[in-house]
């Protein structure tokens, strides 16, 4: 019998990168879907562990929908995966038209698309905050005008992620340069942008995500992830830590609040990320969703804190079998994120701690002299520690600790613009494969 054929959409980037080395290491055979220029990062490493690729254009979603399902079909794919924000609704699509396990093609938008999903939660009755779908920054400034937006708000892109674009306003004289905010992410691969902007009332209370995998309809809920955020008018996640412990008596509410939200998207088979706003007396009120994992290193904290993989847990769902979700371990982790405290050029970083027992992950990902500024988004984020421990107290406090210990030297004042010159790209050959080189 041969192993089982798993067809990646996209393979770069740690969950994706993580996911391609599981399936590997558990004997798949792995190909991956990209673009160009983003197989043109693949390292070499990642290269070794792909049997093929196949270079498609996402910014054409219908002729990448063709590539893919006839690739799939000429390798024999048993599953269809990604960790990928930007390409779930595809996933679901190409999933259907294989009859692989997957999400709802129908429903698949309302994960991805801010605005599809405001409306897939009102219609199924998922508590979320009162959101206003706004076409144009004229109707956004007439609103505030008439008194009709309340204060503090928060002003988004209807299908930005990873916080890019996102902004708390607290007086209505800063309405304009939200909704300009707003209009500035690029996303990935080209694809076309929806230009529609959500402004959502405002809620109080504690953040925390809720981590699920669902299986032929049926949720099991991994764990709550409290996010640390910084304050202002940019919430920048700086921290998850798992698992959290949510108010008394909250923790199932909190969960069918958030299978409400699975349902009302389509997820039927994948992971799901749940963000939702928790008050002290147990209210709960969903932010968003994702039909895929939690990034920011969500996956390597429930390895060590619970000892789940989350990368076979998924490789399993796609290829329609049941997961082993039980924990092998009861403990904490936590993952810190470095940014900078202001615009300029970064000359050191002083007292990063060395990896080891308890601190199982430390990187910089930002490189001594590169230009930074101060983090509006999860991209701006330089680097990370994750630490670990037996209980929520002992890691929350070597983590401050460790933090404390860390100086970010970064030469003062506004760096000046500058434009990066790119190669000239070859033209695309539609759904091109790559075979990697024996």
């Amino acid at each position: 019998m041969r192993p089982p054929c798993v067809l990646l959409l996209e393979a770069a980037g740690p969950e994706s990168g993580a996911i391609a080395a599981t399936a590997a290491a558990s004997g798949y055979q792995v190909h991956a879907v990209t673009d160009l220029a983003t197989h043109a990062t693949y390292s070499a490493d990642l290269q070794q562990v792909l049997s093929g690729c196949l270079l498609t254009d996402f910014s054409q979603p219908e002729m990448a929908l063709k590539d893919i399902v006839g690739y799939a079909r000429r390798i024999g794919a048993d599953a269809v995966a990604t960790t990928n924000e930007y390409l779930t609704e595809l996933l679901a699509q190409a999933c259907a038209a294989l009859d692989l396990p997957g999400n709802d093609p129908g429903r698949a938008a309302a994960a991805r698309n801010k605005a599809d999903m405001a409306e897939a939660f009102a219609r199924h009755g998922v508590t979320a905050p009162r959101t206003r779908i706004i076409d144009d920054a004229d109707e956004l400034l007439r609103r505030c005008a008439a008194g009709q937006i309340t204060f503090p708000s928060v002003i988004k892109p209807a299908d930005g992620a990873g916080s890019a674009g996102v902004t708390v306003v607290t007086d209505p004289g800063r309405a304009a340069d939200a909704w300009r905010a707003a209009g500035a992410p690029r996303g990935m691969y080209g694809m076309p942008r929806d230009p529609r902007v959500l402004v959502q009332d405002y809620a109080n209370g504690t953040e925390y995500s809720v981590e699920s995998l669902t299986h032929h309809g049926r949720t099991t809920h991994l764990c709550a992830t409290r996010k640390t955020l910084t304050p202002g008018a940019h919430r920048v996640e700086v921290g998850h830590s798992l698992p959290a412990a949510l108010p008394p008596g909250a923790e199932r509410p909190v969960q069918q609040e958030v299978e409400r939200a699975i349902a009302a998207v389509g997820i039927r088979n994948g992971a799901s990320h749940t963000e939702v706003i928790v008050t002290d007396d147990g209210r709960c009120t969903v932010i968003e969703i994702g039909a895929r994992l939690g990034a920011g290193h969500i996956g390597v904290l429930l390895q060590h804190a619970l000892g789940i993989d989350p990368w076979a847990a998924l490789l399993d769902t796609a290829l329609g079998r049941p997961a082993d979700l039980t924990p092998a371990r009861h403990e904490h982790a936590t993952v810190r994120f470095l940014t900078s405290p202001r615009a300029g050029r970064l000359v050191a970083v002083i007292g990063l701690p060395q990896a080891g027992p308890g601190v199982p992950s430390v990187r910089l990902r930002t490189a001594v002299g590169e230009t930074v500024g101060q983090a509006q988004a999860n991209r701006g984020r330089l680097g990370h520690l994750i630490v670990t421990g037996p209980d929520a107290a002992t890691v929350e406090r070597q983590a401050e600790r460790l933090l404390s210990q860390i100086t970010i030297v970064v030469t003062p004042g506004t760096p000046a613009q500058t434009t990066l010159d790119r190669p000239p790209q070859p033209s695309r050959d539609p759904g091109r494969d790559v075979k990697r080189a024996p």
